[in-house]
């Protein structure tokens, strides 16, 4: 799995037009069921994304093609991890 953290690098980039473009563009990758889970910052600096893609060069496609990237408004970082730990509704993604 991976955690991906999603920073604003210019705030003026940020419109409603282009964050509406940047969630239409994810809701493809939530059908996938690639990605589980997504939101915002608080304060709002940027969002997290967990992600379950096969690879982080996959990952790192999908972040590429994000309309939030390609405008030059956000930059990410990836970490992977393993879960090893969960509550009774999560139990099934434990390794």
């Amino acid at each position: 799995m991976y955690l991906v953290d999603m920073s604003f690098t210019d705030m003026t980039k940020i419109t409603e037009e282009l964050t509406e473009k940047h969630k239409s563009y994810l809701e493809q990758e939530y059908k996938s069921n690639k990605l589980m889970f997504g939101g915002r910052k608080v304060p709002r600096t940027g969002g997290i994304l967990i992600s379950q893609h096969e690879s982080e060069g996959e990952l790192k496609q999908v972040l590429n093609s994000d309309p939030f990237v390609k405008s030059g408004a956000v930059a990410y970082s990836i970490t992977e991890f393993i879960p090893v730990m969960a509550s009774k509704a999560y139990k099934n993604i434990v390794a």
